[in-house]
């Protein structure tokens, strides 16, 4: 199955850059193993309407215009459920075991994501009840895709 990251808005250069990017790589290694191929981040830019709404809207229509018939969309939203490491790499595992092709797992703006997207999306994930910088959301993600690769393969990566 291959997973792409949607993101809004641009990681500038630094650490926090690196370190997804390390994380994104070391998935990308890892994930062929258990039938899992990282295809990558597309960054689009953040909406630039007057009001949250359009906003919303406008990112939301740049990530439907990608996203392809059968795609499996996970967004990472507040009103999302939080799993442990282990439940959301067998929630990834039931999608690939199950015949889905792809999945797209969305990071919105700062004002969330379209209610158009929370409606067709096949899981909502929360990193919590706290609000994280995007730049930390890539980087949790990141590493928790790697994470996932190591528990479905059986790694020591993961403790529990």
């Amino acid at each position: 199955m291959k997973i792409a990251v949607h993101a809004v808005g641009r990681m500038k250069a630094g650490p926090e850059k690196q370190l997804a990017d390390r994380y994104f790589e070391r998935f990308a290694k890892s994930g062929p193993a258990v039938g899992l191929e990282f295809s990558g981040v597309v960054e689009i830019p953040e909406g630039r309407a007057q009001t949250a709404n359009e906003r919303r809207r406008e990112e939301g229509q740049k990530l439907q215009a990608q996203l392809q018939p059968g795609t499996a969309l996970m967004l990472l939203d507040e009103r999302g459920k939080s799993f442990s490491s282990e439940d959301f790499a067998g929630r990834i595992g039931l999608l690939r075991d199950g015949g889905r092709r792809a999945l797209v797992i969305a990071i919105g703006g700062a004002d969330g994501h379209d209610q158009s997207l929370r409606d067709q999306a096949d899981l909502m994930v929360s990193f919590g009840a706290w609000t994280w910088p995007h730049q930390l959301v890539r980087v949790m993600l990141g590493e928790q895709l790697y994470r996932a690769a190591t528990i479905l393969s059986g790694h020591p990566y993961h403790r529990s």
